[in-house]
């Protein structure tokens, strides 16, 4: 059996770190078994711009243009909301066409491989361009004293699937048995629990595991990696035994030690960390509680698996660009220990006048003046140039811009719209950027929060570039749109 090839990969880890000898210090324990530090998301990030970062990566990388993306498919067991489609946002961040193709995967830590089957093994009537792309994100949490929440990290994995790959799964298998009360969220609940049983979770995953292995093609001794669902540092090594393969080979495949259980998007990124090691050939393995896995062979072609823009995520795990949190400073930015937006709120806007400037918060859709010519962000009102009411020429903006000026917003400082992002992340940079045109050859000035590594020290004649980031949330409802981040 021989399914459509992998074509490029893009991932995504946040910079902050929880230490697991912080937990400990602050619980006198630490239930993380085998984990060294956890990955933890920005105030203002949240599973939605961590598939944003992933897919932009993974869409760089690659000589595939964006309108020639069919299909989109997201798996996370933690969308921002509980019942509402992350896809079509994602779609209008990304700049993808009206008419693509989104699909859901969710309910289970499996998901995320689930969704790369999909993709790779059918093809859909409706959508005449071929090219899927698969987002796995994640950032489970559990009761403050619980190993899901000392193990809980945070990542998103991008695979985009076309016939033009290098890279191909040549053989999926897959087991269920009914393993109830493992891991569970109770409708409601926004924590991961299970019942605790070590013996029985432990069954559970080997015993499933070793199954869906066993149902391929492949031998899993033959293999350079093998890339295991990682609840914790310390499972997967268990299942070595029962598969015939070295403790190495899953080593090889595994970041569950330096950013914590990423839910659906862990096997993923183990399989990134093993191709980017020089693997070959590759037993990826989706495990979900209930509980089932699925098991895939992936093979390079022949050619090196193109990986632009993935490098940096896996060298820089444990690198300077990273944060280390107090716990304090954690709770904080898990938005536990901050008052929430003052009474009387901030500065309305609706959600109907938000849905009008998607486009321009989303995707740094400009205006040209007709007559004049005249770069216009945002394009209303009368052309700055010219000083008349024009009907504006859509042209999107490069996404670089200079930093004119800066000045950071610390407590008390904050419109209410975001004391809460203050109260979480701390001081944060507000400035004027001059954004690039489409040639770069005129700019356009517009206020907006720098965030990212080095956001703090960014100065007048900085570079920065564009990405999503969460602005605020009112009526339930969570706004998103761009921010600027210096240029590494």
């Amino acid at each position: 059996m021989s399914w459509t090839p992998v074509e490029c990969v893009g991932a995504y880890v946040p910079r902050y770190r929880l230490p697991a000898e912080t937990v400990r210090e602050a619980w006198g324990q630490f239930h993380g078994a085998g984990i060294t530090q956890t990955a933890v998301p920005a105030a203002d990030e949240d599973t939605l711009t961590m598939a944003y970062e992933a897919a932009t990566r993974a869409l760089a990388g690659s000589a595939i243009e964006r309108d020639g993306v069919g299909r989109l498919f997201v798996a996370t067991t933690t969308p921002p909301a509980e019942e509402e489609a992350m896809e079509p946002r994602l779609v209008s961040m990304l700049g993808l066409g009206a008419e693509t193709v989104t699909r859901q995967f969710t309910g289970s830590t499996r998901a995320g491989v689930e969704a790369l089957v999909a993709a790779c093994s059918s093809t859909d009537a409706h959508s005449t361009r071929q090219s899927t792309l698969v987002v796995a994100t994640d950032a489970p949490r559990g009761a403050p004293d619980s190993e899901h929440e000392h193990a809980g990290g945070a990542g998103a994995v991008a695979t985009l699937v076309d016939s033009s790959g290098s890279a191909r799964i040549t053989d999926v298998a897959e087991h269920v048995e009914a393993y109830p009360g493992t891991r569970f969220r109770l409708a409601g609940s926004t924590e991961t629990t299970g019942l605790g049983v070590t013996g029985y979770d432990r069954t559970a995953f080997i015993d499933t595991v070793t199954e869906a292995v066993r149902g391929l093609e492949t031998d899993p001794s033959d293999a350079d990696a093998v890339c295991l669902q990682s609840p914790n540092g310390k499972l997967p090594y268990r299942v070595a035994g029962a598969l015939g393969v070295e403790t190495g080979a899953i080593q090889r495949g595994t970041l569950v030690h330096e950013v914590g259980d990423t839910g659906v998007a862990n096997p993923l990124l183990g399989l990134i960390a093993a191709l980017e090691g020089g693997a070959e050939r590759v037993v990826l393995v989706g495990y979900g509680s209930g509980g089932g896995a699925t098991a895939l062979t992936v093979e390079l072609d022949g050619v090196a698996l193109e990986t632009e823009g993935i490098a940096p995520e896996i060298e820089e795990i444990e690198s300077e660009a990273t944060v280390d949190l107090s716990y304090g400073e954690y709770l904080r930015m898990r938005g536990d220990i901050t008052p929430g937006e003052p009474a009387g709120g901030g500065a309305y806007v609706s959600v109907p006048n938000w849905k009008r400037t998607i486009p321009q918060r989303h995707r740094l859709a400009a205006g040209r003046c007709p007559a004049c010519g005249t770069l216009s962000f945002p394009p209303d009102g009368a052309c700055t140039g010219c000083r008349t009411l024009v009907d504006y020429e859509e042209v999107t903006l490069s996404g670089t811009g200079t930093v004119e000026t800066a000045t950071t917003i610390g407590q008390g400082g904050a419109p209410p719209e975001f004391v809460e992002q203050q109260a979480r992340s701390g001081a944060y940079v507000s400035a004027i950027v001059a954004l690039d045109g489409p040639d770069g050859t005129e700019t356009v000035s517009i206020p907006t929060q720098v965030v990212g590594a080095g956001a703090e020290s960014v100065t007048i004649g900085d570079a920065v570039e564009a990405t999503i980031r969460r602005i605020y949330t009112q009526e339930g409802v969570t706004r998103y749109g761009f921010k600027m981040r210096p240029t590494a």
